[in-house]
């Protein structure tokens, strides 16, 4: 199962779950209190749900974030989900945060602590230009997921608002 985070133009929810319902067969789909985010649940792989989006045609998507993990929105709770995920990878990475709905955490702060994290228990450099592994993190209020993506798996698109 993966968990994707989705953004669509404000006021074009329905036509965005439409396609994911289309594009990915049997998922669930949850609005969220922030105009133009879905959180989207299916039964499909990460690698299968992000290659069936490829080769669709949206006209509301304009971005996915796979996640692996769902965890509380702490700096701790982050930094544990963050060490497990990265623990086999090697290479370069970079760390991306964003904070909705969190006045607690900021984005960039958890982005220097969670990368100064991974340096000191892996040794991995940092590369933030082109890294092999991007460490995403999406806050929404009280819960964060956290996903570690290869390249190409942060999905961008260009649709009219």
């Amino acid at each position: 199962m993966v968990v994707l985070i989705v953004t669509c133009p404000p006021g074009r929810e329905g036509d965005a779950i439409l396609e994911l319902e289309w594009a990915l067969d049997r998922v669930r789909v949850r609005g969220t209190d922030w105009r133009g985010l879905l959180v989207v649940e299916s039964s499909l792989p990460k690698s299968e749900a992000i290659e069936r989006l490829k080769r669709f045609e949206t006209q509301a998507i304009q971005r996915v974030v796979p996640l692996d993990l769902i965890v509380q929105a702490s700096p701790e709770g982050i930094e544990a989900a963050a060490l497990e995920l990265m623990r086999d990878k090697t290479g370069t990475f970079a760390v991306r945060a964003r904070v909705r709905g969190n006045k607690k955490l900021k984005g960039m702060e958890l982005e220097r602590k969670i990368g100064g994290a991974i340096v000191r228990a892996y040794g991995l450099r940092v590369n933030l230009t082109d890294p092999d592994w991007t460490l995403a993190i999406e806050v929404l209020g009280k819960k964060a997921g956290v996903g570690v993506l290869g390249r190409g798996e942060v999905l961008k698109f260009e649709v009219a608002d």
